[in-house]
């Protein structure tokens, strides 16, 4: 199933290191946070990407361009070290499809630039490129095929420091309570969709605005509630928590972690 990416924006928020490369190249550890987006995804079998460029597009072809897979796997070098042998394969069996959607473009419209790189596909996934999970992707793509819906997202707790207040008429507060405990859900940037979708988008329209209130009055929209770990890289705080995350060993989002290396496997059958 292929798999939208939507990778065009300033990334305002973070805005000192945005300057300087566009919001999916963000690193966490060694690589950026797009790597580890697509990671997810091609560890559920989903490895057929399209990116939506926009903001500083060139630094994300150029990533993938110069890709070497021997800085972030084992590798054997021969004895006079003209040839690197990767050990394991990152982005070796990935296709990735880099397609310029406008600088100010919408989420609405980025998803109809790429409409024509989707012909035959009866659904697709979509994803916002700045969120992270460990959720179980299949799963909530069969609940989906199960139902006669045109889209589905993610919906999660929000990984908010503020709280919410209760007042009362006299104006006096009845409560606070940080709004992780509030039952609150918000969109979780991560989707499925039916072909059907763009039948429901006109352009220059945001994608969950005008197009998915349509689909809410005609009860085409569902969202798949995840209590398990979600995260953002919305600010520079997120960012540091994240890498905090990588550091300590214990990155909930890395799910391919699980996976036996394939030169071990290769190893174990022979």
């Amino acid at each position: 199933m292929k798999v939208v990416l939507f990778c065009g924006g300033f990334g305002l928020r973070l805005r000192d290191y945005s300057e300087k490369v566009p919001k999916p190249m963000g690193t966490i550890g060694p690589q950026p946070i797009l790597w580890n987006i697509m990671k997810y995804y091609a560890h559920h079998g989903h490895k057929d990407f399209i990116l939506c460029l926009g903001y500083k597009a060139d630094v994300i072809k150029n990533y993938f361009l110069t890709y070497n897979e021997c800085l972030s796997n084992d590798f054997v070098l021969n004895g006079d070290g003209t040839e690197a042998v990767p050990l394991n394969s990152d982005i070796r069996d990935w296709r990735i499809t880099f397609v310029d959607t406008g600088m100010d473009s919408n989420i609405g419209m980025r998803l109809l630039r790429v409409k024509k790189y989707l012909e035959g596909e009866a659904m697709f996934l979509a994803h916002y490129a700045d969120t992270l999970t460990d959720a179980p992707l299949n799963d909530w793509i069969t609940l989906f095929e199960q139902q006669n819906k045109v889209a589905s997202f993610m919906s999660v707790n929000p990984n908010l420091s503020l709280h919410t207040v209760t007042v009362q008429d006299d104006y006096s507060v009845a409560s606070i309570d940080p709004v992780r405990d509030s039952g609150l859900l918000v969109n979780g940037g991560y989707f499925v969709f039916r072909r059907a979708i763009f039948d429901h988008i006109n352009d220059g329209e945001e994608l969950v605005e005008e197009p998915f209130q349509r689909l809410i009055r005609k009860g085409q929209l569902m969202a798949h509630p995840y209590k398990g770990f979600w995260a953002t890289m919305d600010t520079f705080k997120d960012r540091q928590r994240l890498e905090e995350l990588y550091l300590s060993g214990h990155a909930p989002w890395q799910v391919w972690k699980d996976e036996e290396p394939q030169h071990v496997a290769a190893a174990a059958s022979d």
